[in-house]
């Protein structure tokens, strides 16, 4: 094998190897991947990888979303997509190919993964052509589909409940709060910090003093009157769980559980004095918050709401107009 000093000049013939010998334990829960540069789907996680000249690698000019298969069906898929959709205009992204087709590729990948509940998340990135700023020198757009398994959410969070503190990190702009971009930097710093702090999660205050998200979560409460309250979506980004829980918090109101549903400016001090807080994302669905900044919510327990409410969205999983059934190979 060829040195340039003590570093190895790979051959061609030896990459294969190399990437076989690179894929870690935790690859296991990769199940198939689509890429538009190779232009078909791969099940083998050695070769799950990205041209490095990607804008969504080193300039992160790229949005993703993520959707569910959940007991064989692709849950909320059109949602997400259009909300990637509109993610993608307003990071100036040209897409590689027509919506119709985006739709497609994801189920198809879903359907390559063979798995019947998972995570699918996708990406939309200025593509490959160079290590420059602007885009113009990406020879086309890039498009990029990833079926895999997660840790579930334990279920203490439900059981138990949720701690949360105050996070010092900036909040994002409402700009690119709005836009679900691949820069998740401060999310990542969000969580970190909460974890320093003994805490499960960080809760973003705006420069007004009023509440805005979670690391990448939705965040209510449910006053003592009982009206769910939701901060507006101006300036955070607008959740597809978020959003269909509001929906389906219609029937707590039919039914006299809830009082009201307020979709508004939501103070520090309202949410503080809360009977129950709430936090609410594709990945955790919806969990009791207990305690904040260590004192507790109500009176420190889960609350019926999020119960109620976590029991209506994984009905919703199971029958409703938001499930496509994944057209899985048969041989």
């Amino acid at each position: 094998m060829p040195m340039v000093g003590a570093t190895p000049v790979i051959s061609t013939e030896e990459v294969g190897a190399r990437l076989r010998q690179a894929v870690h334990a935790k690859a296991v829960n990769f199940h198939a991947m689509y890429s538009s540069v190779l232009g078909g789907i791969v099940t083998d996680p050695a070769y799950m990888v990205l041209p490095l000249d990607d804008h969504m690698v080193h300039r992160g000019h790229a949005v993703f979303d993520t959707a569910m298969i959940v007991n064989g069906q692709l849950y909320q898929v059109d949602a997400h997509i259009e909300r990637l959709l509109r993610s993608t205009e307003m990071a100036r992204l040209q897409l590689p190919y027509a919506p119709a087709q985006l739709r497609q590729i994801i189920i198809d990948t879903a359907a390559a993964s063979r798995q019947r509940n998972a995570s699918v998340r996708y990406w939309v990135s200025a593509g490959p052509g160079g290590f420059g700023l602007g885009p113009g020198e990406c020879v086309t757009s890039s498009f990029y589909v990833m079926i895999f398994t997660a840790p579930p959410e334990p279920e203490r969070s439900y059981a138990e409940g949720l701690k949360v503190i105050t996070s010092t990190i900036p909040i994002k702009p409402p700009f690119f709060a709005r836009v679900k971009s691949t820069n998740y930097l401060p999310n990542v710093l969000v969580v970190m910090e909460a974890k320093d702090h003994g805490a499960d999660n960080g809760v973003f205050i705006d420069h007004r003093g009023l509440v805005g998200e979670s690391s990448n979560m939705n965040v209510a409460c449910v006053t003592k009157d009982g009206v769910l309250r939701h901060p507006a979506f101006d300036a955070i980004l607008s959740g597809i769980t978020v959003q269909r829980v509001l929906q389906l918090a219609e029937q707590l109101v039919a039914q006299g559980d809830l009082r009201a549903i307020r979709v508004a400016d939501l103070s520090v001090a309202e949410a503080r004095d809360a009977a129950e807080m709430l936090i609410l994302g594709s990945s955790i669905k919806v969990a009791p918050i207990v305690q904040w900044d260590g004192q507790p919510i109500g009176d420190g327990q889960p609350g019926p709401i999020a119960r109620k409410l976590l029991a209506l969205w994984r009905a919703d999983t199971t029958a409703s107009d938001q499930l496509i059934p994944v057209p899985y190979p048969t041989d």
